[in-house]
């Protein structure tokens, strides 16, 4: 069973920079499109960015140009460089995969069924 575990959160003032990771326990992380979701209690879980199996890449308007989504499968690693961070994106951070759709080269922020393993994780806390 394939199993995400997220690290690498934590707390840092307007403008600071984070780096969190996930880490896939088994599998291989190269049959996979990857996503990153974020959080906030009382809310819908809203989509960040997604990497396709073939390193395509996708973002959300509200982290475009400030964050980037990496992927190492042959360390079986996953990375969301988040800079430039604002107090509005303090949230918990999720890893996902998705099984691609192989006639298509895109990846899904918004259909989050497709995703069919997820992470425990990660708070991302900014002060202002």
């Amino acid at each position: 069973q394939v199993q995400l575990v997220e690290s690498g959160g934590g707390l840092v003032q307007l403008g600071g920079s984070l780096r969190p990771s996930c880490s896939v326990s088994k599998g291989h992380l190269d049959r996979y499109d990857i996503g990153w979701f974020r959080q906030v209690p009382g809310k819908e879980r809203e989509g960040v960015s997604c990497v396709t199996f073939r390193g395509i890449v996708y973002y959300a308007d509200t982290v475009k140009g400030r964050f980037t989504i990496s992927r190492d499968d042959a360390k079986k690693m996953v990375y969301l460089q988040m800079d430039s961070l604002k107090p509005e994106d303090t949230t918990v951070c999720y890893c996902a995969l998705a099984r691609p759709i192989l006639s298509s080269a895109s990846c899904t922020l918004e259909d989050l069924e497709r995703y069919d393993y997820w992470g425990q994780g990660t708070q991302v806390s900014v002060t202002s």
